[in-house]
């Protein structure tokens, strides 16, 4: 299908759709890191004095991936359910969204998860929240190559769920699948660099709780890995020609995928 780049019209700037799209992102990230970022907090309240069984693990990447699925399911007929920047630069760079949509989701998806985890600090009586650092003994650029794998696994489960047109009925376990994909990476990166995939659910613990270690391959890696993932997905897996008829699907959202 053609690939559509554009700046944005102006009066997409206050098109009611516009603003109902981007307060379903602020709305859902608020929710997916509050989660997220919670089931940390929780487990630091649990075992504040010894260091958190294995199953600990399991707890967060069990709560990152219901609160997604949730998150996403939520907004995903609205917005598309990005819930993630690097989801929505993958949109971005496949020509799915327009520069200007992508600002305003951008902005809607970093004020939700400082919000959340303002929120957290409150409910928790002031705890600092944790947000993302590279375990001792790991590198940066390691940390840095995570991501940017993780992040690749994420929006090209993305693409092949929610975006491509011949999902049909696929679509409906898009958020599932995405959900899944997420605490699946949890489980294998979270020992490592903690398995953000995802700036803003790095961004708003970081501001909150001002901790700035490597904050920097928190967003550069989601980034790489998502737009290539979008790419590599956009031009060698979707069709280019029109579609026979009784494959056509129509988008989860207008305007985004």
């Amino acid at each position: 299908m053609p690939r559509r780049y554009a700046l944005g019209r102006a009066e997409e700037a206050t098109n009611p759709d516009s603003m109902r799209a981007a307060l379903a992102e602020f709305v859902s990230t608020l929710i997916f890191v509050f989660a997220g970022e919670g089931s940390v907090l929780a487990l630091d309240k649990l075992y504040r004095e010894t260091e958190p069984p294995a199953s600990g693990l399991v707890m967060i990447a069990l709560a990152h991936a219901l609160a997604l699925f949730s998150a996403v399911s939520a907004s995903i007929n609205i917005s598309g359910g990005h819930v993630n920047p690097a989801v929505t630069f993958g949109a971005l760079v496949g020509g799915r969204i327009s520069v200007l949509r992508a600002f305003y989701y951008w902005v809607a998806q970093l004020l939700g998860a400082i919000v959340a985890s303002l929120l957290l600090r409150l409910v928790t009586n002031g705890m600092r929240p944790v947000g993302f650092y590279v375990a001792s003994g790991v590198g940066e650029v390691h940390g840095l190559i995570m991501e940017m794998v993780m992040t690749f696994g994420l929006v090209y489960t993305v693409y092949a769920t929610a975006v491509d047109p011949k999902r049909g009925s696929l679509g409906i376990i898009a958020p599932l699948a995405i959900g899944f994909i997420v605490g699946a990476n949890i489980l294998v990166g979270g020992p490592f660099d903690g398995a953000s995939m995802n700036p803003a659910r790095a961004f708003g613990p970081a501001l909150v709780g001002w901790r700035w270690r490597n904050h920097w391959i928190y967003w550069l890696g989601p980034f790489v890995g998502g737009g290539l993932a979008a790419l590599i997905y956009e031009y060698t897996v979707i069709p280019t020609d029109p579609l026979p008829h009784h494959t056509h699907h129509q988008p989860l959202a207008p305007e985004d995928y």
